[in-house]
């Protein structure tokens, strides 16, 4: 088996749902194994998401119509409010450091460039920057919680 051969296999068991797959040959062995990396970040995702979807559950069974109705009057208020989401998956904090106040807090300004949270990544602490003018009406996320990709953080009135 030469190098390519092995490339164009890493390439399919990466497409796959294989788990893991050993080729031997003669005197050659060859064993692939995915990385499970991306099942533990969709499993830290879960109780992220479970949490509105269990309170949603329970109002279905009892009638539809009222839930739809509730969505939209949820829905209604936020039309002129501006959304800021997370840039990437990590976990949230409102503090630059411990000991110090919060980047922004309910009834703050905010302006382009203006930092408004932090995201740590892979032990990468990054600045979220506000992209509008206004004034923060919401925080949507709890200090030092998980957060996932294009997650609303905050609700903005535009200024």
């Amino acid at each position: 088996m030469d190098f390519k051969q092995i490339q164009e296999l890493i390439k399919m068991v990466n497409k796959s749902n294989i788990g893991e797959v050993t080729i031997e040959q003669k005197d050659f062995r060859v064993t692939i194994k995915q990385k499970e990396e991306h099942v533990t970040q969709v499993v830290s995702s879960a109780p992220v998401h479970a949490v509105p979807a269990h309170a949603v559950t329970p109002q279905p069974a009892a009638s539809s119509q009222p839930v739809a109705e509730k969505a939209k009057t949820i829905e209604a208020p936020a039309a002129n409010l501006v959304t800021i989401k997370s840039p990437m998956i990590g976990t949230f904090y409102r503090k630059s450091a411990p000991d110090k106040p919060n980047l922004t807090d309910v009834g703050s300004d905010v302006a382009p460039g203006t930092v408004v949270c932090i995201i740590e990544a892979m032990k990468l602490f990054n600045e979220i920057e506000s992209e509008v003018s206004g004034k923060i009406v919401k925080v949507l996320v709890e200090d030092a919680s998980p957060v996932e990709y294009d997650q609303p953080l905050f609700l903005v009135e535009p200024a």
